[in-house]
This record gives C-alpha cells, sequence and structure tokens, in this order.
C-alpha cells in the first residue's frame, strides 16, 4: 500500500496513458486499484480523452496535474521518472501511432519513449472487431509485442452490452498485467 507523504503519494510511478475510449470515463477506477497495488499514478490523456474526464478529479487523486499539452521550454516534467507505464483505454488509432513511431500529442510521445526507456509497458486495446480485422491492428500489436510491450486482448479487457458496445473495462486484468510486467523484470 503506498504512503501519502503530503499531497503525493510514495512508492513506483506509473505512467497511466489514456485515449478516447469509453473506458476512459472510469479512469478513476484504474488509478485506485494502482494506488492500492502500491503505485503511484501520473496521468497522461490525448486531448480528446482529456475532454471526457474530469481531469481536476485525477489531479486531486493522484496528487500530479493531468498531462495533456506539451510543456513549453523553460517547465519541467511535473512527474517523477516512471518505473512502468500502461496505456489505458488504447484506441485504434493510438496504437497504430504508437507502433508507427509518431508523436504528435504528449500522451504519444510518452508511449513511444517508454519503448526507448525499456520501461515495463502494458496495452489495454479498447478496438472493435470490425477494426481489429485492419491489417494494421495485426502488424501494430507485432511491433509493440517485438519491443517488449504486454499487448492485452480487447476481449478480455472490456465488457461490453447484448448490442456489443463497452461497457466498462476490467482494470483488475490491467493491474494485474502492469504487476505481472514490472515484477518479471
Amino acid at each position: 500500500m503506498p504512503k501519502k507523504d503530503g499531497a503525493k503519494l510514495t512508492g513506483r510511478v506509473v505512467y497511466v496513458v489514456g485515449s478516447a475510449a469509453m473506458p476512459v470515463m472510469a479512469l478513476g477506477e484504474l488509478i485506485e486499484l494502482l494506488i492500492d497495488r502500491g503505485w503511484r499514478p501520473a496521468v497522461i490523456l490525448t486531448p480528446t480523452a482529456a475532454s471526457w474526464v474530469d481531469t481536476e478529479q485525477l489531479a486531486a487523486h493522484t496528487g500530479y496535474p493531468v498531462r495533456v499539452h506539451p510543456r513549453l521550454p523553460h517547465e519541467s516534467n511535473p512527474f517523477p521518472a516512471p518505473d512502468a507505464l500502461v496505456a489505458a483505454p488504447v484506441t485504434f488509432n493510438t496504437l497504430n501511432k504508437w507502433a508507427n513511431g509518431i508523436s504528435d500529442t504528449t500522451a504519444h510521445g510518452n508511449l513511444n519513449e517508454s519503448i526507448g526507456l525499456g520501461l515495463p509497458t502494458v496495452a489495454a486495446p479498447v478496438i472493435n472487431a470490425k477494426l481489429r480485422a485492419h491489417p494494421a491492428y495485426r502488424t501494430s500489436v507485432q511491433t509493440l509485442r517485438g519491443a517488449g510491450v504486454t499487448v492485452l486482448d480487447p476481449d478480455h479487457v472490456t465488457v461490453r452490452s447484448a448490442a456489443g458496445k463497452v461497457i466498462r473495462a476490467q482494470w483488475n486484468l490491467v493491474a494485474d498485467a502492469i504487476d505481472d510486467a514490472a515484477n518479471s523484470r
């Protein structure tokens, strides 16, 4: 269990990078699970994902601002160095940009840096079957796995309605995966 030190938690630092898929609206649940497991989460969101959530509430919960936009040249990183990274939820767009090294947002840049840093990294894609049938998906998953990223099965990390719409993420599986990835190194 992490210890409180003023407004900030102490423990291993995990960057949580979220993109605009329905489960991002309940990202606080993943943050709580990670804190309970001894992680100190710092949240980075794509601009669209940030427009879907209460960034102030996430910041209050983690003790860090939620990063969305690049820092100015004179600004320092408000986060400590990461020990691991969780990309959850990850959309088709974000997964493909990551696999191709595109760093056009703060979120995508941090995903790409996680590979260069050799961090334990887990991706929890929330991608429908039609998009998973696209050849770019298969290629991107292979590329990321080849770079050491644990890419979870979208059917295992989401719960869907009878109509096939994503209702929620199974955050416990995501938290288990980052614990496993970090503990195996």
